[in-house]
């Protein structure tokens, strides 16, 4: 089996070797092992990824040495500060290319580090915004012919009230039904785990979103509680087999809450909804593929 790659440069001279050394580890090179001794020396640098790519019939239109970088224009800034402090400035000039655009649908640039054309690196970035990308199952954002049960509590209603609106907004804009959705109130969030239960066992939801809010300083056995809550809320997901989207909050002050609840973090009853809209077309999608 394939296990890796490692293409190995010789350099003109100790100049062009310490130059290239220092701008590589400069960028975050992973560095390998090296060698020194009265022959000559070596370096070597751990990159994530190889790719050895063959040209005939024409001459390659980019450099020996081609890295893939994400942020190009950041690269781009940091090889021009290491050149800055390396090199004379009318070299460092010289010998630095601006961005361009490339007709391979991606952007690059180059440095030469000495007179010597094969001296030369070019830094390139797919535009592509998939390119690289292992091909996974993902979840759509359309609620269109599911149905949904939202256990909300009565204890904090200032907040739970908030998180509910969140989730129906985020369902019906997501193509739910109201009347496909059914809201169930429990007294607290200790009740939250039970009435999620009774309604992933009953098979009529495609998802339970489950909402609550505890707060430190109004108990003394906050994190009993809570942690007795999260655990039920699981163990109910796994044993039915029914996506269960967490919403219960659990914050220091009132305020920490409200901000949770749309004030300044977003409503995190609205992304409880969005996740449990993603995870039944997850479910969906991998029993077509099975």
């Amino acid at each position: 089996m394939i296990k890796g790659i490692t293409l190995v440069r010789a350099v003109p001279s100790s100049d062009v070797f310490d130059q290239l050394s220092s701008l590589l580890s400069a960028l975050g090179f992973e560095p390998g092992k090296g060698w020194d001794d009265s022959t000559g020396r070596g370096s070597a640098f751990l990159a994530p990824m190889g790719n050895l790519e063959l040209v005939t019939g024409r001459a390659p239109a980019v450099p020996e040495t081609l890295i893939e970088v994400t942020q190009l224009d950041h690269v781009h800034a940091a090889v021009q500060r290491w050149m800055a402090a390396h090199l004379r400035s009318e070299d460092a000039a010289a010998r630095l290319s601006p961005v361009a655009e490339t007709h391979w649908n991606s952007r690059l640039f180059t440095v030469q580090l000495s007179a010597d054309a094969k001296d030369t690196i070019g830094f390139w970035q797919s535009e592509n915004p998939l390119h690289g990308q292992h091909p996974a199952v993902e979840g759509d954002l359309s609620a269109v012919g599911m149905k949904f049960a939202i256990v909300t509590t009565r204890w904090n209603t200032v907040i739970t009230d908030r998180l509910l609106q969140g989730s129906i907004d985020c369902l019906t804009r997501s193509g739910a039904k109201m009347a496909d959705i059914q809201i169930v109130r429990v007294p607290g969030a200790w009740e939250v785990p039970n009435a999620a239960r009774t309604l992933a066992e009953s098979k009529k939801f495609d998802a339970i979103v489950t909402l609550g809010c505890l707060l430190r300083g109004e108990t003394a056995h906050y994190e009993a509680i809570y942690n007795e809550v999260a655990r039920g809320i699981g163990q109910s997901q796994q044993d039915t087999g029914v996506p269960h989207a967490f919403g219960v909050l659990t914050c220091e002050t009132l305020e920490q809450a409200l901000d949770r609840a749309g004030l300044k973090a977003g409503n995190k009853g609205f992304e409880a909804a969005s996740a449990a809209i993603e995870m039944v077309s997850i479910q969906r999608k991998l029993k077509v593929a099975e």
